[in-house]
């Protein structure tokens, strides 16, 4: 069967490229094929580790492909009145909130909530209790903070001009280091330090992704992962984009691969 090495560009936006060199082989395209080579299988916790790696990829890139430092993160949590015995009762209680956000923004004319609700928790007593569950959420922008953050509160009740507060509640403007948001999309996708799950608005962009099949050679991969980033090599192959993040890796079986980031930093 034909093996290869393939280059696969994702491109989250304007502002970011994802560049993933690997081994391939021909059958992976395919739906089925007559014959396979000896398939080996990942014991559980490799297994585990490299969908864990899929996942946070995957959701670092619809972040970065709908996000900027235009638009807020905000740290939800519950005080001990409020805090949900279940998931689904704190799902239920930050759904409510994204409903007023996306009520106030239509109100105000804005566009359309767009939003990444990132939800962390972990389980004790042999999985029947929750422990402290919190939320991260991304939203697009043109509210102010202390308009946000007011709206984490229990439905106001007859006689009440507000409802009572659900928790602490934190709003801040996305802010850019040296990769973008790249530090960010790491620590959600981390953070959480047990289970966690994350679920976005239907009105996110995508990801564009293209591959190229015969660009490099397994000789040029073993050099490029063997010696130093070159720096100078991918700025100037993306022109305005600064290299932010390499990362190599090296399977007995496969051989080497690269993964490579790049950020284009906002004009002034």
């Amino acid at each position: 069967m034909k093996s290869f090495i393939r280059r696969k560009k994702i491109e989250c936006g304007k502002n970011y490229l994802d560049i993933e060199i690997y081994p391939y082989t021909q059958g992976q395209d395919q739906g089925t094929v007559k014959k396979r080579a000896k398939k080996e299988k990942l014991s559980s916790p490799k297994q585990k580790d490299l969908n864990d790696k899929n996942a946070r990829k995957t959701l670092g890139r619809i972040m970065k492909a709908n996000f900027s430092s235009d638009d807020l993160h905000l740290s939800l949590t519950y005080n001990n009145k409020h805090l949900p015995k279940t998931l689904e009762d704190a799902e239920r209680k930050v759904k409510n909130f994204l409903r007023r956000l996306a009520y106030l923004r239509k109100k105000k004319g804005l566009p359309k909530l767009k939003y990444i609700l990132i939800t962390g928790y972990k389980l004790r007593n042999g999985g029947t209790e929750l422990a402290r569950i919190h939320h991260h959420l991304l939203i697009n922008g043109g509210m102010g903070r202390d308009e946000v953050e007011s709206l984490w509160r229990c439905p106001r009740r007859k006689g009440e001009k507000q409802g009572e507060r659900i928790g602490y509640v934190n709003a801040d403007r996305l802010q850019l280091d040296g990769s973008g948001l790249e530090g960010l999309c790491q620590y959600l996708s981390k953070q959480a330090g047990g289970k966690k799950r994350w679920s976005s608005s239907q009105n996110l962009d995508k990801p564009s992704c293209w591959t190229n099949d015969h660009e490099y050679s397994r000789r040029k991969v073993e050099r490029m992962a063997k010696a130093p980033p070159d720096t100078d090599y991918w700025e100037e192959k993306y022109p305005g984009f600064i290299l932010s993040g390499w990362e190599v890796e090296y399977n007995e079986i496969t051989g080497w691969s690269i993964y490579i980031q790049l950020w284009k930093p906002p004009k002034n």
